[in-house]
């Protein structure tokens, strides 16, 4: 099993910046891509940036140039720097990773709030 702790949300007003952590533990040697996902009232949760184990990149077009995902190996977090926030970056974000094995693990959520 992985466990994963999101911090790091809040609000913001728009044209700011906040950074996510995800800190995972238990069977990290296991997990492959890690993400961050961002899921408003009435809608699926849907992606907004994954990395892999080699450090490959994968962002949602609305976030591209903006935001920012990194992992530090050592410490098992992945990082997410998000910049410019518009007010439709709003949502609870949710840090994932899916294991090699074909499991997929979801944080707690942490709630981002981007005022206009």
């Amino acid at each position: 099993q992985v466990q994963l702790v999101e911090s790091g949300g809040g609000l913001v007003q728009a044209g700011g910046s906040l950074r996510l952590s995800c800190a995972a533990s238990g069977s990290v040697f296991s997990i492959n891509t890690m993400g961050w996902y961002r899921q408003v009232p009435g809608k699926q949760r849907e992606l907004v940036a994954t990395i892999t184990n080699d450090g490959s990149t994968n962002y949602e077009d609305s976030v591209k140039g903006r935001f920012t995902i990194s992992r530090d190996k050592s410490k098992n977090t992945v990082y997410l720097q998000m910049n410019s926030l518009k007010p439709e970056d709003t949502g609870v974000y949710y840090c994932n990773a899916d294991l090699t094995i074909g499991r997929r693990y979801w944080g707690q959520g942490t709630q981002v709030t981007v005022s206009s």
